[in-house]
Formats: structure tokens, sequence, C-alpha cells
């Protein structure tokens, strides 16, 4: 937690928990879920600092986890499969043991919905910005799409209330990547235009149209590098991706041209995370190297149709808006 450049320390698990394999914050941010190489996903209200939930069903690490709303909380803060509260209830957690549960806070089962299909640890999850489609990734590098408006896990008369566990199958099978594919993100600005990154063996990005049956890739651009992570601007048509070897660089894209309108160096190690901020203009990305670093990125929303009549190149972009992280955090 980031307070007038200060950062605290939020949770500490226990050693008999295991490393923390994964983390997310849900919608409002009042919760955050971490996954644990033990297979437990522990839930924590962060206004507390107390642990509210302990979820288990995994039987090896959580490499993934994706409440449900988060996709767009940027803009309207707050999503459906909400609490009383109006943040997020309902989260996907994906593991090593090939599974992804469908886990509903509302409800005392440790999950009312089981995904299954991948052959390998499941790396990737993301909701789509309506909430009607989950993109998981794996090491197995396969993407999957699958349809989520049956509503599992979503009110008094779902299979929940039942006591009764839902097993679901993709509706979608993406198989072009190489290599693993754990960078997945859904646009703001196009419904079921969806994007993936591979892994080492593969680097390419690759674009997807789900509304379609079709399961060719509709764009792909080589970057280069293994790709890590990714999201796109709320603001503007653009996204960023993390990479990691061998040039472990940060990229901004135009969408549909694909061209590349800046490149972000400092790490020295691959870029294994980053997320959006809540304003859409900054990201925040960590690598191996130890290290959080703060970009600013993208123009507010007060900017865009300026910025869309006459956007930067990379040739041009200066800081603030692409150059040097803004902070930069050693633990």
């Amino acid at each position: 937690r980031k307070e007038r450049h200060k950062v605290s320390r939020l949770v500490e698990l226990n050693e008999a928990d295991g490393p923390v394999a994964s983390v997310a914050w849900s919608s409002c941010g009042l919760k955050l879920a971490v996954g644990t190489s033990s297979g437990v996903v522990q839930v924590w209200d962060v206004v507390s600092g107390k642990k509210v939930r302990l979820l288990r069903g995994h039987k090896l690490r959580v490499a993934s986890i994706a409440w449900k709303g988060v996709s767009s909380s940027v803009s309207s803060g707050v999503g459906s499969g909400s609490g009383p509260s109006g943040d997020s209830s309902v989260m996907m957690s994906g593991s090593r043991d090939r599974t992804i549960l469908w886990r509903d806070l509302r409800t005392p089962m440790n999950a009312v919905g089981v995904l299954t299909a991948h052959m390998q640890e499941i790396c990737g999850l993301r909701w789509s910005p309506d909430e009607t489609q989950l993109a998981s990734g794996g090491n197995d590098n396969k993407l999957f799409v699958w349809d989520t408006r049956g509503g599992v896990g979503e009110g008094a008369n779902s299979v929940a209330a039942a006591n009764q566990v839902s097993m679901l199958t993709p509706r979608l099978r993406l198989e072009e990547h190489q290599a693993a594919v754990r960078a997945i993100g859904w646009s703001p600005h196009q419904r079921g235009l969806l994007v993936s990154g591979g892994g080492t063996s593969d680097r390419s990005l690759r674009f997807w149209n789900t509304i379609t049956e079709s399961t060719a890739s509709v764009a792909a651009v080589d970057t280069g590098s293994q790709v890590c992570s990714l999201a796109w601007s709320s603001t503007v048509n653009e996204l960023v991706s993390a990479h990691g070897y061998s040039q472990n660089q940060i990229v901004v894209w135009r969408y549909p041209s694909l061209s590349k309108m800046a490149m972000l160096t400092g790490h020295t190690s691959r870029v294994l995370h980053l997320s959006l901020g809540p304003t859409g203009e900054n990201i925040v990305t960590g690598a191996g190297d130890e290290t959080l670093r703060f970009w600013s990125v993208f123009p507010p929303s007060s900017r865009r149709a300026r910025y869309d009549a006459s956007p930067p190149s990379l040739a041009t972009a200066s800081a603030p808006l692409m150059r040097h992280p803004s902070h930069h955090y050693r633990p």
C-alpha cells in the first residue's frame, strides 16, 4: 500500500502457508486475495487487516486469481457479482493442479464451479469487461474462452444454493501460441476483442475476436521477447506489454495498427507483473530485479480526443509520458 511514497506491510503469511504465488485486488480494493503455494486462497479485509476467508480445493499452488468486476472497475468502480458493500464477491482461481475453481464468498462452499480443460498449470485468468466471458491461459500453450453467462454461484437459485458444484467446458479453444500463455487482456473499447501473449519460444501478441466461433487470430505481432503481462488502456485504444528474456522491456502499442508507440526500459530482469492504475493513466511493474516501478503512460480522459487525433510517436515521446518511472521502490 503506497501512502505519501511509503510502503507499508499489509499481509504476512505463516511459514506453513508456503510462499505467495499470486495476489489480486477486489473491484473496490476492499479485499485482497492471496494464492499460496500450498493451494489455499486467503481473502483479507484490507481495512481491518484481518483474514476473512480461507478457500481450499486446489491440490497445488494457485498461480492466478481473477475477481469478477475488476475488468470494469477502472471506469465504473463496481462490478456485478458484488456483496452488500458493492465490492466483488466472485472470483476464479487457477492452479498448477490444472483446474480453475469458481469461488463465491456469499456461500459457505469452497467452490461452486470447476473449469477443466488445461493439461498443465493455469498461469493467466481474466474476465471480459461485460463479465460474460473468462479467458484462461496455461503452460500447455493453450488459451481458452469460457462462457460464464450460466451464472454459477450468482444467487439464491444457483447451484451453490443446492450445494452442488457445476462443471464447465470452454466455448473456444485457441491454440496458435507456441509457448505458455501467461499474459491476457480484454479490450475495453471493442466488445469481445481479446489479446494474449506467448512465452519465450513464441514472443507474439495475438488478437482474437471472441464474438465469432472462429479459432484463428485476427492479428499478431512478434514482440521479440517473452510476454509476461499486459493491459489495455482505458482512456485510449492502446495497450502496454511487459516482457522477459531477452530484453526485459515494456512496450506501448497502438491498436489496430500495432505500431510501437514507446519502449520503457530500466528493469534489469524479466518484468513479471504489470497493473493499470485506477485512473487509467499510470502503470506499476514488478520484475525479478526485486523492484517496483511506477510509470506515467497514458493520457487522462480529458485529453483523449486530442491524443487520438495526434498520438505521439516512439521517436517524439518524452517524459513524463513514457521514459522514466515516476517512483521506484526496492524491498
